[in-house]
């Protein structure tokens, strides 16, 4: 109340403020008038009544101040006085007034967008009604939201403690719409899933429980508001339109709201349909129930359930579940996640990162606030003369204070001002960025509230930091020293012990851009090698061609043929060297996996597999138009198909985990989980197959005649421009079937998902450390300008005395110089260990590189450099004439 009481006194002084000192002199003056009445009746004349009024009264002036200062008309008028005081400072020093704002800017931008980033994926909750009881069911064992549809229909219809469980996959299918088919992104949803949401359509209906009756019953369409919009242009009569996904019909019902995506954060599909149509998109058995194809499983908690209390009512249900069905759901417990966060999915190296990087950035800004300190106690230092003649003059010290601090929050302001605005930018290009063209994978990160809340706290909190650094050189200016000019003999033990504080925070400050450099240098080193890592095939001269003939309706005996056809009709276009297939490929969308045996094992239960290996299903010629060598054997010929013996290629570490050695691999026999024989016919090169990072594992290539698949990856490879081969390879399958779905890219394209880790780590680390960088220049500037403010009276004398040039730049940058040492050197061992957690995200990022260290020693070099410039040149400029002058 009394806060509210002073601002309505502030802004009534600003519009009236002649009637209040209307109304103060007639106050005062009464008090007066009734004093001298009482005085004249006394006996005393009138005008010596008033004399003596006037006298007991005291000094008119000062009480007419405190009453201005009472009523909050003279706060008003000194603020009014302190910001255009600082405003004319600020205009008098642009260069000082640039450097801070761009500081802080960058500072204060840089947290703004981590937080943003943040805000959007872990404080953001998902973008439906009742968000905060939503919770996802993480399955312990396989450490993942994956189940099968029999083991949800289960949780779903048992459990005591969730309204309403739903379910959902996402997968590809091809759209038919009557011209051009093309792939689309799809999410299958169970039947209560807009239901348990609480959602309503924007545009006809959604489907419903109701809506199903067993497989293949609810050929419904469900449109996301945007694909509504970019591929129906709004249309309002798209409701009740019959499409085709994957050759079968489908019946367009109704449009999602335009705010709801999907209840997958990065990750926005065109549409949605029931999920008991899944057999139209994947050949598999929905309802195994060892098949765990059911991405995710979520529900709203019951009003007053606790997680504990629904864990262990989900625990129950999976301890029934692993006693009916011991060889299906072994080790079946949960516990509760939150659906936005996905942090087990990411990976605790990248969560380590991303840690890491809003420390940094926090620690950023705080170097920016000991930077502008620095710079503030040098410029408090050349005001000296001007802070002692106010005091002498009668000005108070808690006033010069509070113009340093306007001038310190108007900074700050403008500077938070101009960094949110960058970061809004930033944050803003950042939601409409597709970082994998061929993923529809969007970081929905528009700024907030919170966002623009935090980045005004900031900016508050550094003006103050920052701010209150001169305070005590301002508490202690001893007006008669300053203007004698011996402050510098006076106070330089107060002044040792305030420079060791800043001098602990530059040295900090330079240890975190060592860090960055260094971290920075790491990641673009790693990243160049990455490009040029044995991947185990080749990048040049190959073109990728991703299809799925179950889109286009081949099944059974179909696909095979069709396949054949596809690889030559390809392998006949000009310029065309050779064609591949293969069900999936190294560094892909998914890497199939299979237990392996040993020949003589009898007992083909899990835990006898002599290892877990990586399974491709390839065409003969896929290894010379991939460009994977075969060190010994030979490939698969058209001949092996699934009447004669089964054969494989293997890679070494295959053949040294199985049969001990690569001589012993060659024509020897492993078993596959079913006890089906595969004889080893060749030796493929090792390889990256899952992970850039990953290890060396094992791998096996199968016949795709002996092992028949519907997914299909052609391989060209081709001496012709990409941007020629596309169309021409589209129009090649598109003559076969008009019907088929392709994706084209480039090889090199097709590692963009396994390298977005990779370039978002050196691309963050490089802006950082560029931060980092500009932030030590200004730090390790304000420290040797501040010094050289100080002993400018020295660097006079000893100038007038003949002291060489080199002397001078000692005194003057030789303090700055050691502390750059000290900060270099600890910020490159941190940076060292920090290298450690980069090798888990870049591969072959390795600190322990000559290029490394060399360049994060010539970098901080020549920062230092830079930095003290413009101090050096000042004090060797130093003229003893105009001191005296001064003098």
């Amino acid at each position: 109340m009394r806060l509210f009481d002073s601002l309505r006194s502030f802004v009534s002084s600003l519009f009236h403020r002649n009637a209040i000192d209307r109304e103060m002199d007639e106050e005062l003056r009464s008090h007066i008038e009734h004093r001298a009445d009482d005085l004249e009746r006394s006996g005393l004349w009138r005008r010596e009544a008033e004399r003596r009024a006037r006298i007991e009264f005291g000094g008119y002036q000062r009480f007419k101040e405190e009453s201005r200062e009472a009523l909050g008309v003279h706060f008003g008028e000194s603020f009014l006085q302190d910001l255009r005081f600082c405003l004319r400072g600020m205009a008098k020093k642009p260069g000082f007034t640039v450097v801070a704002v761009l500081t802080l800017a960058l500072a204060i931008g840089a947290n703004s967008v981590v937080f943003g980033v943040l805000n959007a994926f872990i404080l953001r909750p998902l973008n439906v009604p009742h968000a905060e009881s939503l919770y996802g069911l993480w399955r312990l064992s396989s450490n993942d939201m994956a189940t099968s549809y029999p083991d949800y229909l289960d949780l779903r219809d048992r459990n005591h403690t969730f309204e309403s469980l739903i379910a959902y996959n996402v997968t590809q299918a091809g759209l038919d719409t009557g011209s051009d088919p093309s792939r689309a992104w799809v999410e299958e949803a169970s039947g209560n899933y807009f239901d348990a949401l609480g959602l309503q359509p924007h545009l006809g209906r959604l489907f419903h429980s109701s809506d199903e009756h067993g497989p293949n019953s609810a050929p419904y369409i469900v449109l996301t508001h945007a694909f509504w919009h970019t591929h129906f242009q709004d249309d309002p009569g798209v409701v009740g339109r019959v499409v085709k996904l994957n050759k079968h019909p489908f019946t367009i019902i109704g449009v999602a709201p335009p705010e709801f995506h999907g209840t997958l954060m990065f990750f926005n599909p065109d549409f949605f349909v029931p999920i008991v149509n899944h057999q139209w998109f994947d050949v598999n058995d929905m309802n195994a129930r060892g098949d765990r194809w059911v991405f995710m499983t979520l529900g709203h908690l019951k009003a007053g359930v606790t997680r504990e209390q629904a864990i262990a009512d989900l625990n129950s249900i999976g301890a029934d579940l692993e006693k009916n069905y011991p060889k299906d759901d072994a080790k079946m417990s949960f516990k509760l996640a939150r659906p936005n966060l996905y942090g087990d999915y990411i990976g605790r190296p990248v969560r380590t990162f991303m840690t890491a990087l809003m420390l940094l950035a926090g620690l950023i800004l705080l170097a920016a606030c000991a930077n502008l300190g620095s710079l503030f106690a040098a410029r408090a230092a050349d005001r000296s003369r001007e802070v002692a003649l106010r005091l002498a003059l009668g000005s108070s010290r808690t006033r010069i204070l509070r113009g340093l601090f306007t001038e310190a929050l108007v900074i700050s302001l403008i500077g938070g001002a101009v960094g949110l605005g960058g970061s809004v930018v930033l944050l803003h290009a950042l939601s409409v960025w597709q970082p994998i063209s061929r993923w529809p994978l969007h970081m929905s990160v528009n700024p907030d509230a919170k966002v623009y809340a935090v980045a005004l706290l900031l900016a508050l909190a550094s003006g103050l930091l920052f701010g209150a650094v001169p305070v005590k050189q301002i508490l202690h200016t001893n007006p008669y020293e300053v203007m004698k000019g011996s402050v510098a003999e006076t106070k330089r033990g107060r002044f040792g012990l305030r420079m060791t504080f800043q001098d602990v925070l530059l040295v900090v400050q330079i240890a975190i851009c060592a860090v960055l450099v260094t971290s920075s240098i790491v990641a673009v080193r790693g990243l160049a090698h990455s490009l040029h890592n044995n991947f185990g095939f080749e990048l040049q001269n190959t073109t990728l061609v991703e299809t799925d003939l179950n889109m286009a309706g081949y099944l059974g005996d179909k696909v095979q043929p069709m396949q054949k056809r596809m690889i030559d009709a390809v392998a006949a276009i000009p310029g065309v060297e050779t064609v591949g297939l293969a069900d999936q490929i190294p560094l892909g969308d998914t890497q199939p996996d299979s237990n392996v045996f040993t020949d003589n094992t009898s007992d083909l239960r899990e835990s006898n597999a002599a290892t877990d290996a990586i399974m491709f299903k390839v065409s003969p010629e896929y290894f010379q138009a991939a460009g994977t060598a075969l060190v010994s054997g030979r490939p698969f010929t058209w001949q092996e198909d699934k009447d004669k013996p089964r054969v494989a290629v293997v890679n070494r570490v295959f053949a040294q985990k199985i049969f001990g050695s690569e001589t012993k691999a060659m024509g020897a026999y492993f078993k596959m989980p079913d006890g089906t024989r595969v004889q080893v016919v060749g030796i493929a090169e090792d390889g990256k197959y899952a992970s850039l990072t990953e290890d060396p594992r094992p791998a096996m290539f199968l016949p795709i005649l002996q092992w028949p698949s519907n997914s299909a990856y052609l391989v060209v490879r081709s001496s012709r421009d990409p941007e020629q081969l596309g169309p021409a390879i589209r129009n090649t399958l598109r003559d076969l079937d008009s019907g088929l779905p392709v994706y084209i890219q480039t090889r090199f394209k097709a590692l963009d998902a396994y390298l977005f880790g990779p370039r978002m780590a050196t691309i963050s680390l490089g802006v950082l450390g560029v931060m980092g960088a500009i932030l030590s220049v200004v730090g390790i500037f304000g420290m040797a300008s501040y010094s050289v403010s100080k002993r400018l009276r020295e660097f006079g004398i000893r100038i007038a005395l003949g002291a060489q040039r080199r002397e001078l730049l000692h005194t003057a940058l030789g303090r700055a110089g050691k502390l750059l040492a000290i900060g270099s050197g600890a910020g490159l061992l941190l940076g060292l260990a920090a290298g450690r957690v980069l090798a888990f995200i870049v591969s072959q990022a390795t600190p322990w590189d000559p290029i490394v260290l060399g360049g994060v020693v010539l970098t901080m070099l020549l920062l230092g450099l830079l930095a003290g410039w413009i101090p050096a040149r000042r004090a060797l400029s130093t003229d003893p004439l105009i001191l005296l002058r001064e003098e």
